[in-house]
């Protein structure tokens, strides 16, 4: 309520309803998007797993934190109602953000231009703004973490404990939102170090601002508490740390095994490491948004995987430098432009992000599907060629099994359990989490082998089938796609 009281008081209040507007009208065409994002296909298997009681990373598997999947089952595994609840947090973001720039930045021009670059680019397809993934939940807590950090009143410990459970909460979507963690304690230490910096001034600073560290800890103790009491621990810990550790050092080899990231590293603590040398004539919130900033950098390129999406947790921060650089009229901004663009074009060059042509597509998509001058067809083949396939693979296997029949599709489309009203018979939705694991190849063909499914399905481009069919007989083939039915 205060929030908006204040937000009410200033003057850019019009063109920031302006904004408000325009980033609900952009998100409103994910509304009706049909079901064809691979990840958004697990999540929605997990969901109705969930919901049907299954116990997550034992009985149904994936390698992020519970708290999207809890999502995914509260909005009941339905497209429609979780691009809604994205759209929600995405104008929750956005009115934060805008209350940031208001404690950030004194010019109204630094304010607009910040906050209308990060509703554009949240609300639409060129970051992959329509999709429901971790990081478009996380922006939400996190920004209201930065809020409560930059306004609160000296040492008040139920800000900061709050500020660190908003943090841990944006943790359990994906645990990438550490880094944003350890900007803010990094900001906070620095900030509270300007005047004079020893080792027991740190410690006392540390100590007076636990209660941020405890605010994060706090729902990963919980959450550690539940699984161990549900006999899931190793499960949770193999799936959600260990899992990703090999992930993150798949791409980041070079010379040793995680050589490159610690090469990032290095570069990350040189970099904070002059900001510090020199936070004495640094007004707070150029320090703030610097610390961010480099932090979101590293943690977008904390895999080296050229994912779109991965953007998004750089997005608050690259959005307030650009900012910085409007307000900040000092003898150093030349260079922080020349750096601010040449990491632009770099990430433009990583990222190889889609032309503002895509982007454009996709709406005149929407608008041509809305005013009937494209068929359901081609409106979903818009998103993915496969999507009409998998739609009608849907459609056979929903129209021919009963309500105990079980189905197992070799396929990295999990969304059409979703769309036949099917589980997964094995632990894995999808063939990429079984194909390349010795492991879980092993697993998934003993349950076969117990479940018997009615129905098995080969999608085609698809690695090896590793399984044998010995009473299974051919049915039916939909658009390339192989259909095998139980014999007895």
């Amino acid at each position: 309520m205060n929030l908006l009281i204040r937000l009410e008081k200033v003057k850019e209040l019009w063109p920031f309803l302006g904004i408000l507007t325009l980033f609900i009208l952009l998100r409103i065409p994910s509304l009706i998007e049909p079901y064809w994002y691979g990840d958004e296909g697990i999540y929605h298997v997990i969901g109705d797993a969930l919901r049907q009681g299954k116990l997550l990373y034992q009985d149904i598997w994936d390698n992020k934190p519970p708290l999207l999947y809890l999502l995914y089952a509260l909005g009941q595994s339905d497209q429609f109602i979780i691009h809604l609840i994205s759209l929600l947090f995405g104008l929750g973001s956005v009115i934060v953000f805008f209350a940031l720039t208001i404690k950030l930045f004194t010019k109204s021009s630094a304010r607009i231009l910040s906050a209308t670059f990060y509703a554009i680019l949240f609300a639409t397809p060129f970051l992959e703004g329509n999709i429901a993934n971790a990081e478009n939940f996380m922006h939400l807590p996190i920004l209201l973490a930065a809020l409560f950090l930059l306004t609160r009143k000296g040492n008040d410990h139920r800000t900061l404990l709050l500020a660190g459970l908003l943090l841990g909460i944006a943790f359990l979507f994906k645990f990438v939102a550490i880094f944003d963690f350890l900007a803010f304690l990094v900001f906070i230490l620095l900030l509270e170090t300007k005047q004079r910096f020893s080792f027991e001034h740190v410690y006392q600073v540390i100590k007076t601002h636990s209660a941020l560290v405890v605010g994060f800890l706090l729902p990963l103790m919980l959450t550690i508490v539940y699984f161990l009491l549900q006999g899931a621990l190793t499960d949770f810990v193999s799936a959600v740390f260990t899992n990703n550790i090999n992930y993150v050092g798949y791409n980041n080899q070079i010379w040793i095994p995680q050589g490159l990231l610690f090469f990032k590293l290095l570069v990350l603590g040189v970099a904070i490491f002059l900001l510090g040398k020199h936070r004495k004539s640094l007004p707070t919130p150029f320090l703030f948004t610097c610390i961010w900033f480099l932090f979101s950098l590293f943690n977008a390129f904390f895999s080296h995987r050229p994912y779109t999406h991965y953007l998004l947790v750089l997005l608050p921060s690259f959005c307030l430098f650009l900012g910085m650089l409007i307000e900040n009229q000092t003898r150093y901004r030349k260079y922080l432009l020349a750096f601010f663009v040449l990491c632009t074009l770099y990430i433009s060059q990583f990222f190889s992000l889609p032309s503002l042509q895509k982007t454009a597509l996709y709406y005149q998509n929407y608008l041509s599907f809305v005013s009937d001058k494209k068929s359901v067809e081609q409106y979903q083949g818009f998103f993915d060629k496969d999507t009409p396939r998998d739609y009608e693979v849907a459609y056979y296997l929903k129209n021919s099994t009963r309500g105990k029949d079980s189905i197992f599709i070799w396929s990295n489309s999990a969304q059409i359990y979703t769309l036949a009203d099917k589980l997964p018979p094995v632990r894995y939705a999808v063939a990429y989490h079984i194909a390349y694991d010795k492991k879980a190849v092993e697993q998934t063909s003993r349950t076969l082998d117990k479940v018997k499914p009615r129905y098995i399905v080969i999608l085609p481009d698809m690695p090896f089938f590793p399984f044998s069919l010995p009473n299974y007989e051919y049915k039916a083939t939909i658009q390339d796609t192989s259909v095998y039915e139980r014999i007895y």
